[in-house]
């Protein structure tokens, strides 16, 4: 164990005591809401940002809601980039399965002492219980974002080093496969796995294996400073909050995209970017009405006989969501530069939606 991880180990499990005690439900709870058309629903719920909502080829939204950046009144931009937070994971998970297609990997059961016989319960985790959060390895973030904040630093290797140390001392929160609990752990793990087996830096993999080849040419690994001629700026109850040490969400939620590089990404994955053998594997099945389910990089819920395959994300300024409801030939791309703790207006959406737009 090095010096740096000594001293903050004590600090960390503490840290990890107190978040790991408490549990934080999202408030689902919303007002009542008179849906009319989905413009009008964005509208109601004072969404900021830009949305795109589809349906049997025909748009019902595709337009910015308030301004990108309020000091110099830059207007949202189906062009402008915005912080996607978590929906990098759906990056992160498309670059294993492509691993897997091309031979890197053979199976997804595949455990991960095969990788590093290091890893503690390597032995019992399989890279689908990380892709579909059921490995039982607790959250780095608010542990390693209190000790930056502390003034540590940690780079995607640090924080490896600092998710084996919490899952030696703590062990994992549950057994793996036998409970799912959604963790950026898995996700910086995997990030670094695709490093591991194809000797290339993980951005430099998605770009060359997904981005090049759809022409996404505004998405990128984002910066903690965001250039707020070309990025708008996020903002949490009026404020400008944009600044965040994007190393901390390495592989777990640290690109920066546009919302017509979004529509691109979401379009291939509900079109032929994956095989239908290969959907089968992505998307939960049988998922029963009312519920939510995860997948390898994707949530399926499940509203009578309609699915919508979606992924969100929340960082510091921005909330985003990216899905597709197959029934309808459906896409949505919602990118918010207004930070939404509660994830209030994202589970309004939904529910509106599926309840009234996309209801069979």
């Amino acid at each position: 164990m090095t010096t740096l991880h000594k001293l903050l180990m004590a600090f960390i499990i503490a840290i990890l005591m107190l978040f790991t005690s408490c549990s934080t439900d999202d408030d689902n709870n919303t007002a009542s809401i008179n849906y009319t058309t989905a413009e009008n629903l964005l509208t109601d719920i004072n969404f900021q940002g830009y949305a795109i909502i589809t349906k049997n080829g025909n748009d019902l939204v595709r337009q910015g809601f308030g301004l990108a950046n309020e000091n110099t009144a830059l207007p949202q931009d189906y062009e402008l980039a915005y912080r996607i937070g978590s929906v990098s994971k759906t990056l992160t998970a498309a670059a294993i399965i492509q691993l897997k297609r091309d031979g890197y990997i053979s199976n997804y059961n595949q455990t991960l002492n095969e990788f590093d016989p290091e890893f503690p319960f390597g032995n019992q985790i399989s890279i689908a219980q990380l892709l579909s959060h059921q490995s039982g390895i607790p959250d780095y973030q608010f542990v390693v974002e209190d000790a930056t904040e502390q003034g540590y630093f940690f780079d995607e290797e640090d924080i490896y080093e600092v998710i084996m140390e919490l899952v030696t001392e703590n062990g994992l929160n549950f057994t793996p496969g036998a409970g799912k609990q959604y963790s950026n752990s898995n996700y910086l793990i995997a990030a670094l796995l695709v490093e591991e087996l194809t000797n290339m830096a993980y951005h430099e993999y998605i770009q060359q294996n997904i981005f090049n080849p759809l022409q996404m040419t505004n998405t990128y690994r984002g910066t903690d400073i965001i250039d707020p001629n070309t990025h708008a700026e996020g903002y949490n109850n009026g404020s400008a909050n944009s600044v965040y040490p994007m190393n901390l969400a390495f592989g777990a939620g640290d690109f920066s995209s546009t919302p017509k590089d979004m529509e691109t990404w979401t379009n291939a994955v509900k079109t032929n970017w994956f095989s239908a053998t290969e959907k089968d594997d992505i998307f939960a099945q049988d998922v029963p009405s009312g519920y939510v389910d995860f997948g390898l990089g994707w949530f399926t819920t499940q509203e009578g006989n309609t699915t919508l395959y979606w992924h969100g994300g929340d960082i510091d300024g921005y909330w985003s969501m990216i899905g597709f409801v197959p029934e309808h030939n459906a896409t949505i791309v919602l990118l918010s530069n207004q930070q939404d703790d509660s994830g209030i207006q994202r589970n309004t959406i939904i529910e509106q939606l599926l309840t009234n737009e996309f209801n069979q």
